[in-house]
């Protein structure tokens, strides 16, 4: 069930925008996202296409939505936690676009949260040459992305529709209050346009400074990071630091 699609365009290059997809953690728009860690990475020598899988560890809570279709006391009596996400992506340069597919690897067998996105070099009309190296400033380039979200639920989709709209009639009146509360740019553009920003301004120098500090605004100063911090809890320590 198609839940969600948008299309946007960025006024940067392909390449500036491919790049800045994966320098996109940390920003300040995304102080829930605690570590980024790269598992697979390959060039296709027949296509010479990039070929990249990352695991996402996120701060997350199980939607109420889902609560409601879980055995009871199955949720727990505090649902707030951290989830991972899978991240694959697809990158190819010569022809100028970019696909990537993130998941949940959590509650799988209640429901699968499914985003995809493509990222496709768009030209001026005049301007029909292939583009090589980072191009930041160019202003005859821009990035078109269609991003659509799935859901999919193996308890069926009468189910999950019919939870939905329960849902939704019981919070019928705070709709409005919602919709007018609601930033209208998606966190994750506005990370990205930061990143972008970064980019122009310092390269990539200026990418990884910004990176340090919303490090340090987000887990404070510290050469180990939040791996530490996951390790410790995982294993019922406490950090003496």
């Amino acid at each position: 069930m198609k839940f969600f699609e948008n299309n946007f365009t960025y006024d940067y290059s392909f390449p500036a925008v491919s790049l800045a997809y994966f320098l996109r953690y940390p920003n300040p728009y995304s102080r829930h996202v605690l570590t980024t860690d790269v598992i697979d990475r390959f060039v296709d020598p027949k296509t010479k296409r990039l070929h990249t899988t990352r695991i996402h560890l996120k701060k997350s809570k199980v939607p109420s939505g889902i609560l409601k279709l879980l055995p009871k006391g199955m949720g727990g009596s505090d649902n707030s936690g951290q989830s991972y996400i899978l991240e694959t992506t697809v990158v190819d340069p010569h022809e100028g676009w970019m696909e990537t597919e993130s998941r949940n690897m959590e509650w799988t067998g209640i429901l699968s949260v499914v985003e995809k996105q493509h990222y496709q070099r768009l030209l001026a009309a005049e301007d029909t040459k292939a583009l090589d190296g980072l191009s930041i400033d160019k202003k005859s380039e821009q990035t078109t992305v269609r991003t659509t979200v799935t859901f999919r639920s193996r308890l069926g989709q009468g189910k999950f529709l019919s939870r939905r709209k329960t849902d939704n009639a019981e919070t019928e009146e705070e709709e409005p209050k919602r919709a007018s509360s609601r930033p209208s740019p998606r966190p994750s553009k506005q990370g990205m346009n930061v990143v972008l920003e970064r980019l122009r301004s310092g390269g990539i120098v200026g990418v990884l400074e910004g990176m340090r500090q919303d490090r340090e605004a987000a887990f404070g100063p510290g050469p180990e990071g939040p791996w530490k911090r996951v390790w410790l809890q995982g294993n019922g320590l406490k950090d003496d630091d």
